[in-house]
């Protein structure tokens, strides 16, 4: 028998189950839709900005007269891909030295050039000399704990004139909720706590604002455990 101080709970209405099957179907296109828009305008970018460099006669839209999307895109992994194995050969080496000898001789266009090859160059080729590990580190005071990416330890003229005999580590801070944006700062080993969590769930805790954290590892004694 309920009595006046213990009312039977109420049911939700229509109203509320359709509001919560919309937010939930939110949920569930929003990331695949803004994915597929996303591609999509990629791949219509590409398209607008080199299919025009493509001769007629090698364009499959002008005997077919339809307009494909994305042949743009293939035309550049074909073109890229015959550049980088020209470039691997001895006439290639050679061309690309020359011509970078050239751009070298302007005086704003060298500064342009050198950064974005230095950045494509640790992007892309580079793969060794990628992140390490995640990590924890006191910044920007002691007491506050922010997320790194543990690059690789210093070397040359600043590990030298750091006076730190347990030697020194460059981290990456990265900002949220970009993280492609942050500082390099040089922390002394025993101040840097690696993490186990992986560099992609990091790299989400970051994004995230500190909304989606990885799910913890249960040790492998303890898994052990439980499956027997």
């Amino acid at each position: 028998m309920n009595t006046p101080f213990d009312p039977e709970p109420k049911k939700p209405g229509m109203l509320s189950k359709l509001r919560a099957s919309f937010l939930t179907g939110i949920v569930v296109i929003a990331p695949v839709g803004l994915t597929i828009w996303l591609v999509w305008t990629v791949i219509g970018w590409i398209d607008a900005f080199v299919v025009p460099l493509v001769p007629a006669r090698l364009n499959p839209e002008e005997y077919i007269g339809i307009n494909l999307r994305g042949i743009g895109v293939i035309f550049l992994l074909l073109f890229t891909i015959t550049v980088g194995w020209i470039a691997k050969g001895l006439i290639g080496r050679s061309l690309i030295r020359w011509g970078e000898s050239l751009v070298l001789r302007m005086p704003i266009v060298r500064s342009v050039y050198s950064g974005v090859k230095q950045i494509a160059e640790t992007v892309f080729v580079q793969s060794d000399r990628s992140f390490e590990k995640a990590c924890l580190i006191e910044y920007p005071r002691k007491g506050i704990w922010a997320i790194g990416f543990i690059s690789t330890d210093a070397k040359g003229e600043v590990a030298r004139k750091v006076p730190n005999m347990g030697g020194m580590i460059s981290v990456f801070i990265p900002t949220t909720p970009n993280p492609t944006s942050g500082f390099l700062l040089f922390f002394p080993k025993e101040d840097v706590i690696e993490l186990d969590m992986s560099l992609e769930d990091a790299a989400k805790l970051v994004i995230s604002a500190g909304l989606v954290y990885p799910n913890e590892k249960i040790p492998e004694e303890i898994a052990q455990k439980i499956a027997s």
